[in-house]
């Protein structure tokens, strides 16, 4: 089991959206009397983030563009372009699915290991979960794949060899270089557009298989988080799951991507990343009782109650089901579905983020209203 802490600040939030920095706020502390954040688990698996403001985001599906609107309007990314932490010691969570459907993945998982980065020295941090994406991904599972996310597999290969395969220097840099290559890539035509588009699909292989350098980015990641008194999944968490083992879980998938196995069984993280109600695909709390035959309100409701009480927790936040009317609660308030759709790949509807302070959740929209399609 290990733990680490991060060095924090003092942090002060007003009332509307996003909350600002202040000395008015019931969180205003002195510099420096905050505890500091630990973390317990590798991957992280449970947080105690005393006083700390959290925001959490869903589902990206490779579009920067709305990623960096969903920071921005959460207050922990400068509106200016520098792709600058501003949270102080806020405590961001993204829900998982940044793979699929989009052609930004790598630069937007770049984007929050560097805003990670930047977090750590104010007394912040950033935490991310890996969501079924990820996990198909790593499987081989390329259906979701958006044409232009090979090109940027392609890319981002070619890139590392500028880095002499440094890793962590390149992949925290890939967001700031993004745009260039992207340029570049936007000129080829014809023949070589097609053998791009094959040396994309052989890079994207490289990259995520178990033990590939993006799956291990990943394998850093966890799919279940609490912090504090809130639970944090893709999917949806249950009793069988806690029983099981939160960081026994977390553990499992991470030496999966990380191609660590010693007995080489592709189903040790079956109870995580497989089945219609494993950790990242469960969609019981996310639905509408007119798609889920056979269950009624009250039945959810228990077994959302066992879980949390076995989690010693308040509540669940889970992505992954795109929710049409945005950000919402159900149960009293004990799971809240934060999935909005956000990706031009998806609904491309308006950003929304949650926020959690003091153990009281509110949701922050975006007055920007966004043309819906459907597509999920």
């Amino acid at each position: 089991m290990a733990s680490f802490s991060i060095n924090s600040l003092s942090l002060s939030i007003p009332s509307q959206q996003p909350r600002k920095l202040t000395e008015t706020s019931s969180l205003s502390q002195s510099h420096g009397t905050l505890k500091p954040i630990v973390v317990t688990g590798n991957p992280p698996t449970f947080v105690s983030a005393p006083g700390r403001r959290i925001v959490a985001v869903g589902d990206l599906h490779g579009d920067l563009a709305q990623t960096r609107c969903a920071l921005e309007l959460a207050g922990v990314l400068s509106s200016d372009g520098q792709d600058l932490w501003t949270g102080e010691e806020t405590v961001l969570i993204q829900l998982g699915d940044i793979l699929d459907r989009g052609e930004d993945e790598i630069a937007i998982l770049s984007l929050l290991r560097s805003l990670s980065n930047q977090a750590k020295s104010k007394g912040g941090a950033v935490f991310q979960l890996n969501g079924n994406h990820e996990t198909m991904n790593v499987e081989g599972d390329f259906r979701y794949v958006d044409p232009g996310a090979f090109n940027e597999c392609g890319d981002f290969q070619d890139y590392l060899v500028e880095y002499d395969y440094d890793w962590d220097k390149a992949f925290v840099r890939w967001i700031s270089m993004t745009e260039r290559w992207r340029e570049d890539r936007s000129i080829s035509h014809g023949p070589w557009k097609i053998v791009k588009r094959q040396k994309g699909v052989i890079a994207r292989s490289a990259l995520l298989r178990p033990g590939g350098p993006l799956a291990c980015e990943l394998a850093r990641h966890a799919v279940v988080l609490k912090v504090d008194d809130w639970v944090f999944c893709h999917g949806g968490l249950l009793p069988r799951h806690v029983a099981y083992g939160i960081e026994r879980m977390n553990r499992e998938v991470s030496h999966w991507m990380k191609g660590l196995n010693e007995n080489g069984d592709p189903e040790l993280p079956f109870m995580a990343t497989r089945g219609y109600d494993s950790v990242v695909w469960n969609r019981l709390y996310s639905r509408d009782l007119e798609d889920m035959e056979g269950y009624q309100n009250h039945q959810i409701q228990a077994v959302l109650e066992d879980t949390l009480d076995a989690m010693g927790a308040k509540a669940m936040v889970v992505g992954h089901t795109p929710q049409t009317a945005g950000i919402n609660s159900k149960y009293s308030s004990s799971i809240w579905r934060i999935d909005v759709g956000m990706s031009s790949g998806v609904l491309h509807s308006r950003p929304e983020v949650l926020e959690i302070i003091d153990n009281e959740a509110r949701v922050i929209r975006s007055n920007r209203q966004m043309p819906t399609e459907p597509s999920w």
